[in-house]
């Protein structure tokens, strides 16, 4: 493990706008003596984590900053279109779309393993970059929302993220990562002093591999968009019963397999949905919060009332440890 990939002991937790100041005045400090008159490109997904970079490489380089928004087809339902609308007309960042859709999933048609689905995502979005990098002049550095938990969660090889696995040889990338000793509460409170709005601060996490790891086996398209649909439901739900800001994560899954179900008096055999939902500090550790009976019984009706290929729900109730908080 790289020495700078290590928190220094003596480093403050920051909790207050004061210390997330102090931390931002160092990383415009910083990320100006790296990458000089340079320019940046950055994966932007429009979480948290990467929305901070981008806000901190913003304040540091200005329009040296290449933002790429990649639509993988692991997105959740309407995000590519939120991206564009809050960076680009919020933020004034340049921001290029890539419509990466069939070229992503196509990798991905019949890979079951997890490690090996994220591996593939991640080498698709740097050769994405390389390319997108390639119709640009002067692009020296990449820019990513590696966080803490990252770097701690593949060290001690619990699972492999994208933004941990390196570059290769050949692409001349120096790797900018502004956030990755800060835990998930720090890069929030960092957010609000940036002056993000808290609609961006306070989103949920989502994986880099997207919806990939919540579409468990092998990806299709057809599962996916269960997964989509009911990711939508659920969301849909737990802001009109007040949940958004007090639950820390909420998602569905659909995993790679069948029961048996009844339809309109006839015999169904479709996949079931899993209902997650965690408070978490740090996504070091994971409880399972209350959800009232009653919203679990709604939310399970309009599931399967709505998503094709649906017959049943479910509610993760383990915690972390001994589950992770993603399926895969």
């Amino acid at each position: 493990m790289n020495q700078s990939d290590v928190r220094p002991e003596s480093m403050e937790r920051i909790t207050s706008e004061a210390l997330a100041l102090q931390f931002i005045d160092e990383q415009i400090k910083a990320l100006k003596e790296q990458i000089g008159s340079n320019k940046v490109l950055l994966a932007l997904s429009g979480g948290v984590d990467s929305s901070v970079t981008a806000a901190l490489l913003i304040k540091a380089i200005g329009k040296n900053l290449v933002c790429v928004h990649v639509n993988h087809g692991l997105l959740r339902k309407g995000e590519p279109e939120q991206v564009i609308r809050v960076f680009r007309d919020q933020l004034g960042a340049e921001l290029i779309y890539v419509d990466a859709v069939d070229r992503f999933l196509d990798k991905l048609a019949g890979v079951t393993d997890p490690e090996q689905k994220r591996h593939i995502i991640g080498k698709e979005f740097i050769d994405v970059f390389a390319e997108e990098a390639a119709k640009l002049d002067g692009i020296k550095f990449l820019a990513q929302g590696t966080i803490y938990p990252d770097i701690l969660e593949s060290k001690d090889g619990i699972k492999a993220h994208h933004n941990v696995g390196g570059l290769p040889k050949e692409l001349d990338f120096e790797l900018v990562e502004p956030v990755k000793l800060l835990y998930k509460d720090e890069v929030r409170v960092v957010g609000k002093a940036l002056g993000l709005p808290d609609s961006m601060v306070f989103r949920q996490p989502f994986p880099g591999p997207g919806l990939g790891v919540r579409c468990t086996g092998a990806i299709t398209r057809d599962r996916l968009e269960a997964v989509r649909e009911s990711d939508a439901i659920l969301r849909e739900e737990f802001a009109a019963n007040g949940l958004a800001g007090k639950v820390w994560q909420y998602f569905t899954i659909v995993p790679d397999y069948k029961s048996t179900g009844i339809r309109e008096g006839k015999r169904t055999y479709e996949w079931p949905v899993v209902v997650r939902a965690v408070n978490t500090r740090d996504a070091v550790t994971a409880t399972v919060p209350e959800i009232p009976f009653a919203l679990l019984q709604r939310i399970a009706q309009r599931i399967t009332a709505e998503v094709k290929g649906v017959n049943r729900v479910l509610f993760d109730l383990t915690t972390k440890p001994t589950a992770t908080i993603e399926w895969e």
